[in-house]
C-alpha cells in the first residue's frame, strides 16, 4: 500500500508494508484522515509513536471495513466506520483495535468522519471524564478554535456547562461564539485573567482545558473557582512552571495531566463508548457537526501540515483519499 513517510525533513507518498489485522483487530480502507498537532511534533522528532503502534503519522481515519481478525463481531467486512489511533491514519489501509472504532454517523461523509475521533474523544475525556464537569459548570477552553477546541464548544453547549474561549484573533472568536461559546479573549490583544470575573460573576472557572501549559499556570490557577480542575493536554507555552502551592491547597485546586495516545486500547475503547452514547445521537441530529477548515489530497501532506503550523486554521484539516 502506499503512505505517507518522514523522509528527513519532508514528507513524501511511498510504497510501505501492508497491516494485517490482528485478533480483536479490523483492516480499513481509508478514505480520508486529519492532521493533528501531534503529527507535527512526531515528525520533528518530539513525540514518538508508542511501543507497538504504526510508525506511520495519523491519528484518526474514516473509511470501509474490509477484514475482521479472529474475536471480532460488532463489525464485519462493508461496515463504514471512523477510528482513533495510536498512528498509521496517513495511509490507504489502517488497522485498529474494533473497540475505537465506531460507525459513521447517517448524513456525514468520510471526510467529516475523519474529523470526529481524536478531537471528539479528546474534549469528552478531559472535560467529562477526568474533571467530570456536572451540568451549569462554567468551562475555560483554551485554544477554542482548534479542532479540540471547536469540538468542546459544541459538547459544553450539548450539555449545558457555559464556556468561553481564548484565541488568536476576533475573527476566530466570533466563530467560535457562533459555535456556542459565551464570550472570549484575543490572546494577542488582551489577558483572559482579566475577563474572568466578568465571564463568570466573580467565581472564577469550574474547568479549564488547557493545551499551552507553562505560560499559561499562574493565570489558569487564578482564574478557578473553588474545587476547579486545570486540565493540561499541552505544551505549546512551555513545560516548566512555578506552581502556588498555598492557592491550591485553600482553594482545593487540582491540575489533571492528560495525554490520550499512550492509553490502553481499554481505555480508549471505554471513550470511544461514551462517545457513541453520549455524542454519536447528537451528530445525528445535526446538533453537534464536525467543523472541516480545509480538505488536501493525502498526498499533500506537507503542505497541510504548513497550513496548520500557520495558525490560520478554524477546526480540522483532513487529508482524503
Amino acid at each position: 500500500m502506499k503512505a505517507i513517510i518522514v523522509d528527513g525533513d519532508a514528507l513524501r507518498w511511498g510504497e510501505v508494508d501492508d497491516p494485517r489485522p490482528g485478533v480483536g483487530e479490523i483492516l480499513i480502507r481509508n478514505e480520508a484522515s486529519a492532521v493533528n498537532r501531534a503529527d507535527l511534533v512526531q515528525r520533528s522528532g518530539g513525540y514518538p509513536a508508542p511501543p507497538g503502534a504504526s510508525e506511520i503519522l495519523g491519528l484518526e481515519c474514516a473509511g470501509e471495513v474490509i477484514e475482521v481478525g479472529q474475536g471480532v463481531e460488532r463489525y464485519q467486512p462493508g461496515d463504514r466506520v471512523c477510528a482513533l489511533l495510536a498512528g498509521g491514519g496517513y495511509a490507504e489501509q489502517v488497522v485498529v483495535a474494533a473497540g475505537q472504532a465506531l460507525p459513521i454517523p447517517e448524513g456525514l461523509s468520510s471526510v467529516e468522519a475523519a474529523a470526529l475521533p481524536e478531537v471528539f474523544a479528546t474534549a469528552y475525556l478531559n472535560i467529562f471524564m477526568e474533571a467530570a464537569a456536572r451540568p451549569f459548570e462554567r468551562v475555560l477552553l483554551h485554544a477554542g478554535a482548534s479542532g479540540v477546541g471547536t469540538a468542546a464548544i459544541q459538547l459544553c453547549a450539548s450539555f449545558d456547562n457555559p464556556c468561553y474561549v481564548t484565541a488568536g484573533d476576533d475573527a476566530k472568536i466570533a466563530r467560535c461564539i457562533e459555535l456556542g461559546a459565551a464570550g472570549g479573549a484575543n490572546r494577542h490583544s488582551e489577558s483572559f485573567a482579566e475577563q474572568v470575573a466578568t465571564w463568570t460573576d466573580g467565581h472564577g472557572f469550574d474547568v479549564i482545558l488547557d493545551p499551552v501549559g507553562g505560560a499559561y499556570l499562574k493565570d489558569n490557577l487564578h482564574s478557578l473557582n473553588l474545587e476547579g480542575r486545570l486540565v493540561v493536554i499541552g505544551l505549546m507555552g512551555g513545560a516548566n512552571a512555578e506552581v502556588e502551592l498555598g492557592l491550591m491547597m485553600v482553594q482545593r485546586l487540582r491540575i489533571i495531566g492528560s495525554t490520550l495516545r499512550a492509553r490502553s486500547v481499554a481505555a480508549k475503547s471505554t471513550v470511544m463508548d461514551q462517545l457513541e452514547r453520549r455524542v454519536w445521537p447528537n451528530l445525528r441530529s445535526g446538533e453537534i457537526k464536525p467543523i472541516v477548515d480545509t480538505v488536501f489530497p493525502m498526498a499533500s501532506a506537507e503542505e497541510a501540515h504548513r497550513l496548520v503550523a500557520g495558525d490560520g486554521t478554524f477546526g480540522k484539516v483532513v487529508l482524503e483519499l
